[in-house]
């Protein structure tokens, strides 16, 4: 899988304003043109108040330079934690189950959110599906006799995975299509539903992860791709230097 995907894809840690601002260009052409969740923009980008306090990701196409799949992390604004909450804590506040998770009861430094994945719809999974949003599905792994491996939406998750390690993050939260935790039990990811779906762009459900079990528990073949993600990570925060590195409002631990 690893020499697979160092053949199409690089993923890219988007710290400078010119990297967020390709993340804003994709999720504009994704969401508001291709997909329609968000009203048309005069600029041509797509972002909102979460992004002055998330860290964002970008994949690269290996062949073309274009930059054709983004993410983010959004954190808590560590001089208002207890305020500034995650966008499921919001969505989902009726349905969270307390009793599994609260998150204003854990260290709120260390938990965050992926949001905002979005791949361009040339590069989405099958002919026929440019009018659908990206995720990892049943259909994205084939079948025994003709496998398929995911290769970028995979990249995006284990470049944020890696991001969170580098940013001192322990928990991870997800909307998510309700068999997401089937498919990602596959790769050895565990995923916690951590309380009823909501309807946003489909039923979504809220789930957790922890990120040392997401690395500890992966498979040899998802783990050799996690270490080739990883590395380019660590050369993207290298290339963009200390200062970037500690991205606004959130420093590294």
């Amino acid at each position: 899988m690893s020499q697979g995907y160092r053949r199409f894809f690089k993923v890219v840690p988007a710290l400078t304003d010119e990297l967020r601002a390709e993340n804003y260009r994709i999720r504009h052409e994704v969401y508001c043109r291709e997909l329609n969740y968000e009203p048309v923009r005069p600029e041509g980008l797509e972002a909102d108040a979460y992004d002055e306090r998330s860290v964002h990701c970008l994949v690269q196409s290996v062949s073309t330079g274009e930059f054709v799949g983004c993410a983010r992390l959004v954190l808590v604004d560590p001089d208002a934690p207890l305020t500034s909450r995650l966008p499921f804590e919001i969505g989902c506040e009726a349905t969270l189950d307390r009793s599994i998770v609260d998150p204003m009861a854990l260290d709120r430094s260390r938990i965050a959110e992926i949001s905002r994945l979005a791949v361009v719809g040339s590069y989405r999974r099958r002919r026929g599906e440019q009018d659908k949003p990206i995720s990892i599905s049943e259909e994205d792994f084939g079948t025994a006799s003709r496998p398929r491996q995911p290769y970028l939406a995979l990249a995006v998750y284990l470049c944020l995975i890696s991001l969170a390690r580098h940013y001192g993050i322990t928990t991870l939260f997800v909307l998510t299509e309700p068999r997401l935790a089937a498919n990602l039990s596959r790769l050895g990811v565990h995923l916690e539903q951590i309380g009823a779906g909501i309807e946003h762009r489909g039923t979504r459900v809220p789930s957790m992860m922890s990120v040392d079990e997401i690395i500890d528990g992966m498979n040899f073949v998802v783990r050799a791709l996690f270490e080739v993600v990883s590395r380019e990570v660590l050369e993207g925060l290298e290339a963009a230097g200390a200062d970037a590195v500690r991205a606004k409002h959130h420093p590294l631990r």
